[in-house]
């Protein structure tokens, strides 16, 4: 089997950007990757009207679920206990499927939420009916991982869910992804398949690697602000500054945004790209999508010229390398 090649996006910007701007900018690259045969593209925000979007893109519709880390989200909606966050997670998606799955009058009462129309629903007037999405009996859910040994992992493949491996973390953390999923979909009988995986990396293709070090090496760029965000977070947020580390060896003080930038991105010309790719999957094994992770496009022509290389000078190959590795 060959690899894909998706996109997927926080979206994420730098605050003194206009707003209105960077929403064209995230509208145009995806429409860049549909252009240029990108199988498919996640944003890492969502509106809950989610069947209503599955018509509207005539089932295009992915959806994508994750118990959420942002720290501003967890006190603003106050979730509660980080050890309760997955287990909500499970429990909304449950009642979700079962509004798809039936008429009213729906009674549903879980551990955390409960939810009961049963007076006023007018069948003439399709008032109290809970629309059902264009997909049946639903769409594809994918669950996202980002944890060593993730416990969602297990989740993912137990239900059948969609695995998306994120671009924030250490690649060597990749392969413990792949082998919860796989327990999980040993405990009910189903065989593990790697082309159901995605895994998300940043990836910059440039016409040469000079391009790609100048850009790398600029304290400013939208990748240098990326990974400042990401080092932040794991130091004072989630208390997991292991994951960005380039070796676990190195002083919590000795990490630097230039080192971990250096160590989660692939970039370079197209063969260099080509190469670290190839590398990438001898040490995880195969996954069946690559997802291009989105980022700021503070030099959109270099952003927009990295997808076309990516699309056309380094998938092709890394596609075939993978369908001869695998036969």
């Amino acid at each position: 089997m060959t690899v894909k090649l998706g996109m997927f996006t926080m979206p994420f910007h730098h605050p003194a950007r206009d707003y209105a701007t960077i929403l064209e900018e995230d509208q145009e690259a995806i429409v860049l990757a549909d252009r240029l045969g990108f199988s498919e593209a996640f944003v890492g925000v969502i509106n809950l009207p989610l069947a209503m979007f599955d018509h509207l893109c005539r089932g295009r519709f992915i959806m994508g679920i994750g118990p959420g880390g942002l720290v501003s989200d967890l006190e603003l909606f106050d979730v509660g206990q980080a050890e309760l966050r997955p287990q909500m997670v499970l429990e909304s998606i449950d009642m979700i499927l079962k509004l798809w799955a039936q008429d009213p009058p729906y009674e549903l009462e879980g551990r955390f939420w409960k939810i009961a129309l049963t007076n006023n629903i007018w069948p003439e007037f399709k008032v109290g009916y809970v629309p059902r999405p264009y997909q049946q009996p639903h769409p594809p859910i994918a669950l996202s991982l980002i944890t060593p040994n993730s416990s969602s992992a297990r989740t993912a493949g137990e239900r059948g869910w969609i695995p998306i491996s994120g671009q924030f973390f250490h690649r060597r953390y990749l392969r413990g992804h792949w082998e919860k999923y796989a327990e999980g979909c040993k405990a009910v009988g189903r065989r593990p398949d790697p082309d159901v995986w995605r895994v998300s990396r940043s990836v910059l293709v440039t016409e040469t690697d000079a391009e790609a070090e100048d850009y790398l090496a600029d304290p400013e760029s939208g990748l240098s602000f990326y990974y400042r965000f990401f080092l932040h977070s794991f130091a004072h947020g989630r208390k997991a500054l292991f994951m960005l580390k380039p070796d676990l060896e190195v002083p919590d003080e000795d990490v630097t945004v230039d080192t971990v930038k250096r160590a989660l991105v692939i970039a370079g010309n197209p063969r260099r790209v080509l190469d670290q790719l190839v590398a990438l999957r001898e040490e995880t094994g195969h996954f069946g999508t690559l997802l291009m992770g989105g980022h700021d496009w503070d030099k959109p022509e270099l952003w927009r010229r990295s997808m076309e290389l990516l699309a056309t000078e380094v998938m092709p190959k890394f596609s075939q390398h993978a369908g001869a590795t695998r036969a």
